[in-house]
């Protein structure tokens, strides 16, 4: 079953996953390490990354590896550098504007 992306990132713990998972490859016992939560319940986080196809797996030996999709995340990336454009844009306009009230 396939998930929305976006309703994966936007829970805390899964953000976290992923921001370890940027660095390096690791287990879901590593990566359980990493917070104050059961192994159980970081795998369900796993579980819902990975049917979100934000993760890759690979299997070495009887561990298996997750890691980030980067495919995936330029999707998320796309639809947010609507907004960074945005952004800017009126960022740029109330620069304007504050220059012009301290001429004033």
């Amino acid at each position: 079953m396939k998930r929305d992306p976006f309703l994966a990132i936007a829970d805390p713990t899964r953000r976290a996953i992923l921001m370890l998972l940027a660095v390096q490859a690791m287990t879901p016992n590593a990566l359980a390490e990493h917070f104050d939560s059961s192994r159980q319940a970081v795998s369900k986080h796993i579980k819902i990354l990975n049917e979100c196809e934000l993760l890759k797996q690979k299997k070495e030996g009887r561990e298996i590896y997750y890691h980030l999709n980067g495919k995936k995340m330029e999707t998320i990336e796309k639809w947010l550098q609507k907004f960074k454009a945005l952004w800017s844009k009126r960022f740029d306009q109330l620069d304007e504007l504050l220059i012009k009230i301290e001429k004033k």
